[in-house]
């Protein structure tokens, strides 16, 4: 528990767990849950793999650089939309830059408390949920998705979009493109009002009346994500899921809410009684296996294959009636094709009593264990992650490196990488002459010996210098300045 600088206590859970789709050995959500800085953000991952993890991770680093380094006083909304946007920027070109990370994106959404305001992020189909002090929940998020769209429009039902194929298709997402609008909302808090930041993996096994449930009837708010996690798995948890529930104020007792609640009982407030036994996680996805995306943010590419929803008119939601009765009946005749063949295949297998020929003039198969796959890192994404560590700690880094490397002068380094990163962790730590100097060591080195890679290092050290040489111009500018007042004449009223 925190206090912000009003004097209200802040207490927050976090929880984020990959799920149990075997076909997603990865966690692709990220999390931010600062209490001190009063930021808060859950952000899930598009594209599959590595690059869903690398988007999310992306944004939510940005978010908490931006708050790491406010100013006092600044405005909070811009400060937010700022730093959504700049994450975008940034995953964008990761995605153009690099063919591995050509698909990824991520959805956000964002919480930043500031005594009794909240300001509010939002892309994509995480959501915010508000709940107040007299037990009413509120979703203060609208998903960008394609199916949400057309039941906004009231061209579809949610009990249509709940169950749709395209239900999984998000219309905005960080990266997906080089501009994205940010849903951006400002608006008072009571003190013990709760929030419920979570991801879809969430949202497609819970529903809001459940999610009500759980905040009105448990106090604890690690005992909520803890329940949220046990309801998903029960329900086959099939996709990555977070959850950040955040409290403002002090708790409201359970009594006291179902008090100021209406007498009549609704469905959703039924307690639900969880299974006691979690069921185990097991992964077999085989070394280089497709590891599918959770969501789509792009369409496929034109193949003749089915194409990606990209628009209203291939939802096909203009007849639900036509639609539903065709998809059913077609689903009878083949289930009913299956069984036929099935027991067609049982009762010839009964009546065939001697040896396949095929099968049994074969040749025992030799099963042959293929080499563990070694997943390189590429060079770009080692750089990004270098960088960030210095970023965290300068000192720290510095440190670190003096002891590995057991030189006297760094200095003498042939590494581009490792002068730009010396020279930015320099900098960082208020030594700008030394940075100076491995900035322009880096940038002859990679001269001597050009490399693709090496391109981004010295666009990196020539901006190190760039920003040495405007902040040396601006002392002297200051100085120069103080050296004018200091050395200005004054007037004398009694002077003649």
């Amino acid at each position: 528990m925190s206090d912000d600088k009003k004097g209200l206590p802040i207490e927050s859970s976090a929880l984020s767990d990959r799920g149990l789709n075997e076909r997603r050995p990865l966690n692709e959500d990220s999390y931010l849950a600062d209490g001190e800085r009063r930021i808060f953000a859950v952000a899930d991952g598009v594209g599959g793999a590595e690059a869903g993890e690398v988007a999310s991770q992306t944004a939510i680093e940005v978010l908490d650089e931006a708050f790491r380094h406010q100013d006092e006083g600044a405005d909070i909304e811009d400060l937010m939309e700022l730093a959504i946007q700049r994450a975008n920027s940034s995953i964008h070109q990761m995605a153009q830059e690099h063919q591995k990370f050509s698909m990824m994106a991520t959805t956000i959404v964002a919480l930043h408390l500031n005594g009794k305001t909240a300001t509010i992020g939002h892309v994509g189909d995480s959501r915010l949920y508000r709940l107040t002090p007299d037990g009413q929940l509120i979703r203060e998020t609208e998903d960008h998705s394609i199916v949400e769209e057309e039941v906004r429009a009231g061209r579809m039902t949610p009990e249509q979009a709940a169950n749709h194929p395209s239900k999984n298709v998000i219309s905005r997402a960080l990266g997906a493109e080089e501009g994205v609008e940010v849903d951006m909302k400002t608006l008072e808090v009571e003190e013990g009002t709760e929030f419920l930041l979570c991801t879809d993996g969430i949202t497609r096994h819970i529903s809001d009346g459940e999610l009500r449930q759980l905040l009105v009837l448990n106090d604890d708010l690690e005992t909520i994500c803890g329940e949220l996690k046990q309801r998903c798995y029960e329900r086959g948890a099939e996709d990555n899921l977070t959850v950040v529930v955040v409290r403002v104020g002090e708790r409201i007792s359970v009594d006291r809410r179902m008090g100021d609640m209406e007498p009549t009982i609704t469905p959703d407030m039924n307690i639900v009684v969880p299974m006691n036994k979690e069921p185990q996680q097991t992964i077999v996805n085989p070394p280089g296996a497709f590891v599918p995306a959770s969501r789509i943010a792009f369409p496929g590419p034109d193949d003749g294959a089915q194409p990606a929803v990209t628009n209203r008119q291939t939802l096909n939601v203009a007849d639900p009636k036509a639609s539903r009765s065709g998809g059913g009946a077609s689903k009878v005749l083949l289930f009913l094709l299956a069984l036929a063949l099935l027991a067609g295949s049982f009762y010839a297998g009964a009546r065939y009593k001697e040896k396949v020929p095929f099968l049994a003039s074969a040749k025992p198969v030799e099963h042959v264990v293929a080499p563990p796959v070694v997943a390189v890192e590429e060079p770009f994404v080692k750089f990004e992650r270098s960088r960030r560590e210095v970023d965290q700690d300068p000192h720290a880094w510095l440190d670190a490196e003096k002891t590995k490397s057991g030189t006297a002068d760094p200095l003498a380094s042939n590494d581009p990488e490792f002068l730009y990163l010396y020279g930015r962790a320099n900098l960082l730590s208020g030594n700008a002459d030394l940075a100076s100097r491995a900035f322009s060591l880096s940038i002859e080195k990679e001269d001597a010996n050009p490399s693709t890679a090496g391109a981004t290092i010295k666009k990196e050290a020539t901006l190190g210098l760039a920003a040495i040489s405007l902040k040396s111009f601006k002392e002297r500018q200051n100085a120069l300045k103080h050296f004018d007042e200091l050395t200005k004449p004054t007037s004398n009223p009694n002077s003649r």
